[in-house]
């Protein structure tokens, strides 16, 4: 499973990209995006996704 950055809520801090351990979180149009096919959501590296962890807007990081 992956997540991905609802473009419409992110406020392009870029707080999320440098806590992503598969590096899978990238600048996009001036805000940020996830590429769901690397993304693991932390899976076997954190108990939680460090995105969701540090987002400051709810609802901007959903499922994919």
């Amino acid at each position: 499973m992956a997540l991905k950055i609802v473009l419409d809520l992110c406020t392009a801090c870029g707080d999320c990209e440098p806590l992503c351990p598969t590096e899978s979180i990238s600048p996009f149009k001036g805000l940020f995006k996830i590429n769901e096919e690397t993304c693991t959501e932390c899976e076997g590296e954190f108990d939680d996704p460090q995105c969701l962890d540090v987002c400051m807007e709810d609802g901007c990081i959903v499922p994919a």
